[in-house]
């Protein structure tokens, strides 16, 4: 590893290890209760120990997530592209985008079993309704937010809408686009676990299992796992976005 990538990566590491040495240090002294807290030590050890079972759930969940991240990244693009074709068509429409991400997801996540039924398609459901908005609303914005000049120019040159929008509009939208698939990037981790809970399955039903258990070193193992995954997807967003937009924008410069 290059002095340049040790200067990124050590900063971050140096909280990590004082946290994690500290906690294992108040548990082993008596500070923290250990059924409330688990040492970090026994964390590693729960996770060893089922290491069978929280790959095989985290494979599930992995699945999952990125099925329904995938499903909002094109459905939120397709729809916030459709709101911006016309002022009338947002302000009829956008109000109930906005009301569909009000509403709690483990509210609803019990009629997703009744729709679905039990396992996949249910969390691949909850992970796609918690993480579609900032995909809509942050290309809708990045659309709506083309520099005026330019769309001038293109009129003036005869360009059609349809072309206005393939070479001018999405391009000029999306690092507004990277932003809010990084954000529902971890969402649909959330959703996906919040989905698991209901439907079965996953790391969200090993949580669930371990809590009736009292496991709560198995708990705090299969969250450290979605954690993990949400870091994943949020990573493999920085690179298209990194890969993408170097060459043009200054945010990856």
């Amino acid at each position: 590893m290059s002095t340049r990538h040790l200067r990124r990566v050590i900063p971050a590491l140096i909280p990590l290890v004082a946290v994690t040495g500290a906690v294992e240090l108040a548990v082993r002294f008596g500070l923290v209760k250990g059924y409330l807290v688990p040492a970090p030590s026994a964390v590693l050890r729960a996770m060893f120990e089922s290491r069978e079972e929280l790959v095989g759930a985290l494979l599930t969940t992995s699945a999952s997530a990125a099925v329904g991240f995938l499903l909002s990244t094109i459905a939120g693009i397709a729809i916030a592209i459709f709101l911006s074709s016309s002022r009338v068509i947002q302000r009829a429409f956008y109000p109930y985008a906005v009301f569909f991400q009000t509403v709690p997801i483990i509210a609803i996540a019990p009629l997703l079993v009744i729709w679905f039924g039990y396992g996949t398609r249910t969390v691949v459901a909850s992970a796609f309704i918690v993480s579609i908005f900032p995909v809509i609303a942050n290309t809708l914005s990045g659309i709506l937010s083309t520099e005026p000049a330019l769309r001038d120019l293109f009129r003036l040159y005869g360009a059609s809408t349809p072309v206005t929008l393939w070479k001018l509009r999405f391009p000029a939208a999306l690092p507004q686009i990277m932003t809010g698939l990084r954000v529902a990037s971890g969402l649909a981790v959330i959703g996906a676990i919040v989905g698991e809970f209901i439907g079965g399955q996953g790391l969200g039903s090993v949580v669930d299992v371990a809590r009736t258990q009292q496991r709560v070193d198995k708990v705090f193992a299969a969250v450290l796992l979605a954690s993990v995954l949400g870091l994943a997807l949020f990573g493999l967003i920085n690179l298209v976005s990194h890969i993408t937009l170097r060459r043009w924008h200054a945010s990856e410069q």
